[in-house]
């Protein structure tokens, strides 16, 4: 059994079922352990499964104790858990070899068990209703509000009134500000048949809802449905070509496909209607306890998609200074094809 160390704060809520964000997590052969600091031991105590929770006031000081003690010969870490100099104080004066591998955890995580995939099925259809209250949210009061006023209505929306937590920052973008793809929200106001672009999710249990919808500023009839009615012929045009490329992505996305194969049908759809150059991203990215996980579904990645993978397909075309459409689901490979979550 390999021995490792983990400071994640998600790599320990997968192994533990509780986290903090001062935590060293650490499996030495049968025995586990959560070193944390006097503000976190008592829920620790009470949540933290199958490991020995052990309060510490410098938690290297303590894992460099225990690895002694058990004369641990060789330990796996992924670099990117610690900053250099904490690094650098755990491993001073230690015989242990320390093993590099990076995102040990995310590579661990990447084939979801059934239990998961319940989860981070409810997470979409509760970050769904998140939507449904958004866009009832602008039929009722969204003309000539700003992005900000915008933002801070699809976080109410989104969180049900806090009561789910969001799993990351929304992207609230109007015409020429939906083509940068991680557009920052500006005062901007949404008028009539204007194209709105949308990329929000919540976390439930901890696990990640991600979505985005392109939509027309419809007063009358707006919805964050698939089905858009754009007055402007050009938001129509890219509009239909992005959800194509989607839809297509998703039907024809398979386990045993390599993680290229799936972003290269969306891709090829965009640049055989003459835009590939404007699509600038890569197609998906995996999703669970992080927002970004394994697999990357990228031009690169050669990767074998595997039953029980959960990851986002959302082809974009950003038009500079014009506009920009992305459309984007969250799917779990399912019999050996990628069903919507």
């Amino acid at each position: 059994m390999e021995n490792y160390i983990l400071k994640n704060e998600n790599a320990v809520y997968y192994e533990a079922n509780f986290s903090c964000d001062n935590v060293i997590f650490l499996s030495l052969g049968s025995e586990k352990f959560f070193i944390t600091d006097a503000r976190y031991t008592i829920e620790a105590k009470e949540y933290a499964k199958n490991c020995t929770v052990l309060e510490s006031s410098d938690l290297i000081v303590s894992a460099k104790e225990l690895l002694l003690s058990n004369k641990i010969k060789k330990l796996v870490f992924d670099p990117f858990d610690f900053s250099y100099a904490n690094f650098k104080n755990l491993v001073e004066n230690l015989e242990t070899e320390f093993v590099e591998e990076p995102n040990f955890s995310k590579t661990k995580r990447i084939i979801k068990s059934d239990d998961e995939i319940k989860l981070l099925k409810k997470a979409a259809q509760l970050g769904r209703d998140g939507f449904d209250n958004f866009a009832k949210y602008i039929k009722k009061f969204g003309e000539k509000k700003s992005e900000k006023e915008l933002f801070f209505q699809n976080y109410k929306a989104m969180s049900q009134k806090a009561k789910y937590s969001i799993s990351f920052e929304a992207i609230v973008a109007i015409n020429e500000n939906a083509a940068k793809p991680h557009a920052l929200p500006t005062n901007k106001k949404l008028n009539k048949n204007n194209l709105l672009l949308v990329d929000a999710g919540i976390k439930y249990k901890r696990y990640c809802s991600d979505r985005t919808c392109t939509s027309v500023a419809d007063f009358d009839n707006f919805t964050f449905k698939r089905e858009q009615k754009f007055k402007n012929k050009k938001h129509q045009k890219i509009y239909d070509i992005v959800l194509k490329a989607q839809e297509k992505a998703i039907k024809e996305a398979r386990a045993g496909m390599r993680a290229l194969e799936v972003d290269k049908i969306a891709r090829d759809y965009i640049d055989k209607a003459g835009y590939g150059k404007y699509f600038v991203h890569s197609t998906g990215h995996g999703v669970g306890l992080d927002i970004h996980e394994f697999p990357n579904i990228n031009t690169k990645n050669e990767l074998i998609i595997e039953e029980n993978m959960v990851f986002t397909i959302e082809p974009g075309i950003y038009l500079p200074d014009e506009f920009g459409v992305r459309i984007e689901d969250t799917v779990a490979i399912q019999n050996g094809k990628a069903v919507i979550l």
